[in-house]
């Protein structure tokens, strides 16, 4: 999708109104979104855009029988309160939290108001829900990893460029809180490959730049990128500094490997956003969020860039190029 289409799709507020009156045997239903990008990234466009198109399949279209009210806070975690609580004032019928900060915040917010989550690291651990057969309160959703992907990520870096010795976790734990969970298998799976796995926690992109040149200073460093609205919002800056640095560096979802990033495994992003609308569609036929099981992903990718591998000079199995689902020449 365009830019200037997508934006001609998710714009125009004042005349929302005008086309409701022109429908007026429908009832128009409200739907608040909160995304942890800027309206102008093309990761955050695609998932709204994947969640748009299929509540048109169910039946539920915007201007003629939904409205749908956006705000894009981008990593901010204080603007995603703020946001939160003003969508909240809107009083939507269902609100769609895209990614776990923003679900913190449309927590933090209602109790009452049913919440669909997308992107969710351990909502239980959380304390979003209270399991994921039966969610109970006000929320649902479809999570994204499990902690036990993080050994995967590890075996595709050593795979990729064997001989690492350090192994650096990049996150921001203010908008990764649940990457805790996540240490102890990634010190057992560095370990396994008799690599030292550090914990690099960062706020800002100097504290990225500090990471990669420690890494490179040492030599036969490697990064694994954690999935993070933070670290999202800060790909390009990852992704040249990771190329600059010569640093092998395994990402969560294939779009860094599309904006130049070396390899990743992941889920589906856009495809959550679409199962997303079913449930949203029930919620607003009558359905408790509380009775609605808590979605698994389904559907994982395997995304590699020979171009960077190139320039990296490092050398893609045959199997490991079998097992791609998208590779980037």
């Amino acid at each position: 999708m365009k830019r200037r289409d997508f934006i001609a799709l998710i714009g125009g507020a004042a005349a929302w109104p005008l086309a409701a009156r022109a429908q007026q045997g429908e009832h128009m239903r409200r739907i608040g979104v909160l995304m942890p990008t800027t309206v102008d990234d093309s990761e955050g466009r695609a998932r709204v855009g994947a969640f748009v198109k299929d509540l048109r399949d169910v039946g539920l279209t915007e201007g003629r029988n939904v409205k749908l009210d956006y705000r894009w806070a981008g990593s901010d975690v204080e603007r995603l309160r703020a946001f939160a609580s003003e969508l909240v004032a809107l009083a939507p019928d269902v609100l769609l939290a895209g990614s776990s900060p923003s679900l913190a915040a449309l927590h933090w917010a209602t109790a009452t108001i049913p919440i669909v989550f997308v992107l969710v690291s351990d909502p239980v651990g959380q304390g979003f829900v209270q399991s994921l057969a039966r969610p109970g309160g006000n929320i649902t959703g479809f999570s994204n990893f499990e902690f036990s992907t993080i050994g995967k990520w590890v075996d595709l870096l050593n795979g990729i460029a064997p001989g690492i010795r350090r192994i650096a976790l990049i996150f921001n734990p203010d908008t990764a809180p649940y990457t805790q969970h996540y240490l102890p298998p990634f010190d057992d799976a560095a370990k396994s490959f008799a690599a030292e796995p550090i914990s690099a926690p960062v706020h800002s992109e100097a504290e990225i730049e500090s990471i990669a040149s420690a890494l490179a200073e040492r030599g036969r460093g490697g990064i694994i990128v954690m999935s993070d609205p933070f670290t999202l919002t800060h790909r390009k800056v990852i992704i040249s500094l990771a190329a600059r640095y010569r640093l092998p560096t395994v990402y969560p979802f294939r779009y860094f490997v599309a904006d130049g990033g070396l390899l990743s495994y992941g889920v589906d992003t856009p495809d959550l956003f679409r199962r997303s609308a079913s449930y949203v569609e029930r919620i607003l036929r009558g359905a408790n969020p509380a009775d609605l099981p808590v979605q698994q992903p389904t559907k994982f990718e395997l995304a590699i860039n020979l171009k960077t591998a190139k320039a990296l000079e490092l050398s893609i199995s045959d199997k490991l190029l079998a097992l791609a689902d998208e590779v980037i020449e």
